[in-house]
């Protein structure tokens, strides 16, 4: 397994022989161009200092050694927020006026694996631009280590209870209201650091809080990643209990799922279709998703009276481009809901407290809540290519094939057939020889059926 080198971070898997690909050597070797970069970005500081946070998973607290110590050897104060969401560290960075932040967490990767999330003074992720400015100054091993009378010193906080109290305060949570609905709901946190701060922010909110693998051991109950197939003991104990609804959060709770008071999933794309509903009732603006997010945001918006924009995949572009046109809400159809009056960073906090207020103000069940809203399927393939193969050459030959629909090519080929609300996304990997292609329509053996005419093309383009 080779390490990944991404926007979305540096990520590899830990142990093993001989050592997995994200080793000790390489968490100093990272951490250290962080440092020297941070000092170039923000010059002519004092002192400098950085919120580090991570979540559950076994190898955290090695990590967090490594990098604490690593920090303070190229003299920068440490926050040491230990085990804290990765959306709690964004606002921790802000709450601290500090110089950037460093999230140790594989998200919903499995639990061999780590990763080091980078935050620039904003809490925010490092841009691509910056991103590779780190990584070119790790390969050259720019590091400048400090005299010992200059080195970093480490301090300890605890921000959980701070991003509960601005989650309240946002100005669509409806306390009162959620309060008043006495709501009952069972939450999964796979045995990370969502069974810490989500009930408490639930309990603060006045809802009954039945966990499901909340114990923070890093010992995860399930495949970490929040899929309908992953989550049967939480739909089964929702059923149970007779709750109003299940929430199933990542072990860094950037992602948000929901299970209906009747077991049935309610879709992981339609946690943010959701929460835009009720941000748009409350707030007209833009909003933003990725290109292989479900249309049914596009739609919801422009019923609203609004205007839907779309980013390239990663969190990092979904944000540029909010920021860029103004957006009330945007985010990704995993379930990552972004509210950029709290901040610029997908957070299931924030997700759930707005999307508790919505349902207590239609007074609606989840399932009724679904039903509201445009019903499409998304299928998701890849196909598997010979190294040799050019992955551009055959995009650009399906970009003049589809010439005739609209197509978006700021992040692979996207052709939309608007006449009757389809598309298919065609990605290729950074890490691996495949193209991912992502389909959607209003039925799924609909989407399936593009998805492989889509692949009848490619293999075509290829044999030619």
């Amino acid at each position: 397994m080779t390490l990944i080198k991404s926007i979305s971070g540096i990520r590899g898997t830990i142990g093993g022989v001989p050592g997995g690909a994200l080793t000790p050597p390489d968490i100093v070797k990272f951490v250290s161009a962080y440092s020297f970069r941070l000092k170039k970005r923000i010059p002519g500081k004092n002192r400098y200092k950085v919120v580090v946070g991570r979540d559950a998973r076994i190898s955290g607290e090695m990590v967090e050694q490594l990098v604490c110590g690593t920090l303070m050897a190229c003299g920068i104060d440490v926050i040491n927020a230990s085990l804290a969401s990765t959306p709690t560290v964004e606002m921790a960075v802000t709450f601290e006026n500090a110089d950037g932040g460093i999230i140790l967490t594989a998200s919903h990767n499995p639990r061999q694996w780590n990763a080091l999330k980078l935050l620039n003074e904003r809490g925010e992720f490092l841009d691509a631009e910056e991103g590779a400015k780190l990584l070119e100054c790790a390969e050259n091993c720019e590091f400048s280590f400090s005299e010992v009378d200059q080195i970093g010193i480490i301090t300890h906080k605890d921000f959980t209870k701070q991003h509960i109290e601005a989650v309240l305060s946002h100005p669509l949570v409806d306390t009162e209201a959620i309060y008043r609905a006495g709501y009952k709901v069972v939450v999964d946190a796979v045995n990370s650091v969502g069974g810490v701060i989500m009930p408490q922010l639930l309990e603060a909110l006045g809802v009954s809080c039945i966990k499901v693998n909340c114990d923070p051991t890093g010992q995860f109950a399930h495949n970490p990643e929040p899929l309908p197939e992953h989550l049967t003991e939480l739909s089964s104990r929702v059923v149970r209990e007779g709750a109003d609804l299940g929430i199933s959060v990542d072990p860094d709770v950037d992602r948000l799922a929901l299970i209906c008071e009747d077991g049935n999933p309610f879709g992981e794309e339609y946690t943010l279709v959701a929460v835009a509903d009720y941000i748009l009732r409350h707030k007209k603006g833009p909003t933003v998703s990725n290109l292989s997010s479900s249309r049914a945001l596009r739609d919801i918006t422009e019923n609203a009276g609004c205007e839907y924009y779309a980013s390239a995949v990663g969190e990092v572009n979904v944000v540029t481009e909010m920021k860029r046109v103004g957006a009330v809400i945007g985010g990704e159809g995993n379930g990552g809901v972004i509210v950029p009056d709290l901040h610029y960073g997908r957070d299931a906090m924030i997700g759930i407290a707005l999307l508790l207020s919505h349902l207590a103000k239609e007074r609606k069940s989840l399932t009724e809540l679904k039903a509201d809203y445009p019903h499409y399927y998304i299928s998701k393939n890849k196909i598997e290519l010979s190294p040799a193969i050019d992955v551009d050459s055959i995009l650009a030959e399906v970009k003049r094939r589809f010439s005739k629909y609209r197509v978006t090519d700021i992040d692979g080929i996207k052709v939309d057939f608007d006449a009757d609300k389809r598309w298919v996304h065609l990605r290729k990997s950074n890490t691996e020889p495949i193209i991912r292609i992502y389909a959607e329509a209003s039925a799924e053996e609909i989407a399936s059926a593009l998805a492989g005419e889509m692949i009848s093309v490619i293999n075509e383009i290829m044999s030619t």
